[in-house]
């Protein structure tokens, strides 16, 4: 967008990328549109995101915002170059993302020195009952494999270390593509034909989707890296049906023993949300449980947040306090998590990708502190000393 921006000639603009994973998300960013309107009265203020698809009339309504735009339009340079000169376009451009059949490739230079992510997916198909992000990103469209392997040729040949695949709903990968590959086609198509890049790690993943393919490259390519983030939301029977999720709790800890079975230093992190409709004790108990029984090393806890259009938003809701209690409690069970992790790579040997001159991240995507200076952006080996705090020393 800052590109595309620039290239249109739009100057003294802000331009703000709204979430809208939970409710809270929406409220920072009309707080933040507020405080960035009054730290710069003469700009003008874009406001774009799944926040802006969603709900556009919201922010449109907004004094302080100059226009709204959506997320397919984000990335037209045609958007960019109608919103420079007298700003006399319509102040509101967002078209309906349901429409929407392609995802574009879009060549970033990543960011940082050290780390690129590349989107090889946009949107989703499923319809979980708490989640209102289709209705922000469309349906699921994958990006072509070819443009995905020429664009982290491009990466690598600019001096990337490492790079994350990105998208959405990752593990539909490829089901509108001919032929409907795997994500694991494209794993492993990637690690064949780029052989000069070091590290390839995956983000979110939904374990249910997981492929064959995609378990043989965690079996076989040491370059792909040993952490999966996965999308549990809960360890509960009764509350995954009610979410419309499609795993069981039974389906999570068998995955997380296969993937470590057949790479014994795997670790994994989770999203898990805490007082979704209708969870008793008993219900959220399981969620507590299934930190342990899966080994899970990172958590990521999201309060339960309710969504006007969803369907989890009609259901019998959990009163706010039980909700922040159980969420605190499950970030609790998160820090022993990592705690026990932490202790178990005291003495051990580590490759390291140096994110500044000071703190990297293993394999596992543990973050490492380190006394002197490294090259940023190099790949270190070291010996884990101790632990800091939420990160490991070396």
């Amino acid at each position: 967008m800052k590109e595309l921006a620039q290239g249109a000639g739009l100057e003294n603009a802000v331009i703000v990328n709204t979430c809208a994973v939970t409710a809270e998300a929406v409220r920072k960013a009309r707080q933040e549109i507020r405080r960035l309107r009054r730290e710069n009265p003469d700009a003008r203020v874009i406001v774009t995101g799944c926040a802006a698809q969603i709900e556009p009339e919201t922010f449109a309504a907004m004094p302080e915002v100059d226009a709204v735009i959506g997320n397919t339009e984000k990335m037209q340079a045609g958007t960019w170059a109608a919103l420079s000169g007298d700003f006399g376009t319509e102040r509101v451009v967002v078209d309906d993302i349901m429409s929407v059949t392609e995802t574009a490739g879009h060549l970033i230079d990543g960011f940082g020195r050290h780390r690129a992510y590349v989107q090889v997916q946009n949107g989703c198909d499923h319809r979980c009952t708490f989640c209102i992000i289709p209705f922000g990103r469309g349906n699921s469209r994958s990006v072509p494999a070819g443009v995905v392997v020429e664009q982290i040729k491009r990466l690598v040949d600019k001096g990337f270390n490492e790079v994350v695949l990105t998208g959405v709903d990752l593990t539909s990968w490829g089901a509108d593509l001919p032929g409907e590959p795997p994500l694991g086609d494209l794993v492993l198509r990637i690690l064949k034909l780029v052989p000069d890049l070091p590290r390839l790690r995956i983000s979110s993943i939904d374990s249910i989707e997981a492929d064959d393919r995609l378990m043989q490259a965690i079996a076989t390519e040491p370059r792909l890296m040993p952490h999966l983030h996965l999308s549990l939301q809960h360890g509960d029977n009764l509350i995954l049906k009610r979410m419309k999720r499609r795993h069981s709790r039974e389906d999570a800890i068998a995955f997380c023993e296969d993937a470590r079975r057949l790479r014994p230093e795997m670790t994994f992190g989770a999203d898990i949300i805490a007082g979704f409709p209708t969870e008793t004790e008993a219900h959220f108990d399981n969620s507590l449980k299934l930190v342990e029984d899966c080994d899970l090393s990172f958590l990521h806890v999201f309060p339960y947040s309710r969504r006007p259009g969803t369907p989890a938003a009609r259901m019998p809701q959990v009163a706010g306090p039980a909700i922040k209690d159980r969420a605190a409690r499950l970030r609790t069970a998160g820090e022993a998590a990592l705690g026990r992790h932490l202790a178990a790579q005291i003495g051990r040997s580590h490759r390291i990708l140096m994110e500044s001159p000071l703190m990297g991240r293993t394999e596992q995507f543990t973050e490492v502190r380190f006394a002197q200076p490294r090259a940023e952006g190099a790949i270190v080996t070291a010996t884990i000393t101790g632990r800091d705090g939420e990160a490991l020393t070396a």
